[in-house]
């Protein structure tokens, strides 16, 4: 929820597994829950979804979220934060085109060549 919440444009898996560096795995079965939960929507924009936190939630639910977000200060949420905004930096017009390799759960860093090739 901490990158959902600080990325309005939405945020594909690919950018998520590279921020919080964990297996792709996990991130889905997490946005899931979310989803069923109707607190996260995607929308699909080319060959990637995006997801983000769902329009038009009750009072209460947007309470919570942003009550949430404001106490999401410490190092680990602000590191997440930097390496995401990092990885939205190498959207080609807005959109996600690296994706991640299918033979590694997640990059601890994204190789130069991959950034010059896409952008």
């Amino acid at each position: 929820m901490n990158l959902l919440l600080a990325e309005k444009d939405g945020v594909c898996v690919c950018e998520l597994v590279d921020a919080l560096r964990i297996p792709q795995y996990e991130v889905s079965r997490q946005l899931g829950v979310l989803r069923e939960c109707g607190v996260v929507s995607g929308v699909k924009r080319g060959t990637w979804v995006y997801y983000g936190v769902q329009d038009g939630l009750p009072s209460l639910e947007g309470a919570i979220l942003e009550a949430i977000r404001d106490r999401l200060t410490d190092d680990t949420y602000r590191n997440d934060r930097e390496r995401l905004a990092g990885r939205l930096l190498i959207r080609t017009s807005g959109v996600c085109t690296i994706g991640y390799p299918v033979d590694a759960p997640y990059r601890e860093v994204i190789p130069l060549r991959e950034v010059s090739d896409h952008v």
